[in-house]
């Protein structure tokens, strides 16, 4: 038997910041969106009672019923499914995939059906899905629950792929992403969910909110220290982008300037910012956890080289995992890019 909750108004007006962890920040969103559009449901495994295995949506079915928070069988493939359905009837789906490596059994329904539908329907229709998939490692765990498979959605041409990396753009990005025609596939980078940060919630504060396929520089370098020459652009996503100010902190200590350049959305790539900087500081680092072998970072490095070849000192450099299946989670922080390695490409571009 189904219960369906009265609807909670939304909020209209931009709330006042409040300190959320990331995780907190994306259960505010799936509420507001809710809230405002009685077409919005999710589906997922164990969303619903228990509020997911990360308990992002916790209390939502409570606040929304069951017809409207969904819990699903362990059945990828037919949430998706499910949810191109559902899209095609005037709904906006959001799918949970519990961890990133489930999310190969719905690969083909992501890639096959949901990625081309919008250019079949040529516009007679939207396909309004977006897909939520908490990725990468250092939670502790094995393969199937640590992997980064951004570059698969990102080379799907009809995805957008965004990747939030602070608690606020997790709030203005799913929002955003709720407003969207196309699909979305939402990176949500778990080893970040407990960090904390201001948010302004509110349909009101989205007005304030940047442009979703924007990048945005986190940490900038003046233009009067980039001409002095010792200031590297470090580009990074998701769960790097707190490696990289860690290891800028660390970098000014020894006089060196890196201006941190947080890419938000992975398709469509904002290049103009990226080539901006590079254009500033003359030498790029690209940081991701997923195996450099043809990921983001070869990407971004090619765009860089494209249209800023003359400015660049050095050529673009890419730190991210090696090109082993995850390992196991005593070693995972061997895995896993850190400041120190970020540092020593930073190094190496530095004494060319």
């Amino acid at each position: 038997m189904t219960t369906t909750a009265t609807r909670p108004a939304p909020h209209a007006e931009a709330t006042a910041p409040t300190t959320l962890t990331l995780a907190k920040a994306i259960t505010a969103a799936l509420h507001d969106a809710m809230a405002a559009d009685e077409k919005v449901l999710l589906m997922g495994e164990d969303i619903g009672r228990l509020g997911g295995v990360f308990r992002v949506t916790d209390g939502l079915q409570a606040a929304f019923g069951e017809d409207r928070v969904v819990d699903t069988p362990l059945a990828e493939a037919s949430i998706l499914g499910t949810a191109v359905g559902l899209a095609l009837r005037g709904y906006r789906p959001v799918c949970e995939i519990q961890f990133d490596g489930f999310v190969y059994p719905a690969f083909s329904q992501i890639v096959s059906q949901l990625a081309k539908m919008p250019a079949r329907l040529a516009g007679a229709g939207t396909v309004p899905v977006v897909v939520r998939i908490p990725y990468g490692g250092g939670i502790g765990a094995v393969e199937h629950h640590s992997e980064s498979p951004e570059a698969y959605f990102a080379h799907t041409a009809g995805l957008r792929v965004i990747a939030p990396a602070t608690p606020q753009d997790a709030y203005w990005m799913l929002r955003q992403a709720l407003t969207q025609p196309d699909p979305v596939v939402v990176m949500e980078p778990k080893r970040r969910y407990w960090d904390k940060g201001a948010v302004t919630a509110g349909a009101a504060s989205l007005a304030e909110a940047p442009a979703l396929h924007s990048a945005r520089v986190a940490r900038p370098v003046s233009a009067e220290r980039a001409a002095a020459g010792g200031a590297v652009t470090v580009v990074a996503y998701g769960p790097t982008v707190r490696v990289a100010l860690d290891a800028a902190q660390a970098a000014a200590e020894e006089g060196v300037e890196l201006e941190v350049v947080d890419l938000r959305s992975l398709s469509p790539l904002d290049t103009g910012t990226v080539v901006e900087s590079a254009q500033r500081t003359g030498r790029v680092v690209v940081v991701h956890e997923a195996p450099v072998f043809l990921g983001m970072g070869a990407e971004v490095a090619a765009r860089v080289t494209e249209a800023a070849f003359h400015s660049l000192e050095a050529p673009v450099l890419r730190v991210g995992g090696f090109a082993v299946p995850y390992p196991a989670a005593r070693v995972e922080e061997h895995y896993l890019p850190d400041a120190e390695r970020l540092l020593d490409a930073v190094d190496r571009v530095l004494a060319r």
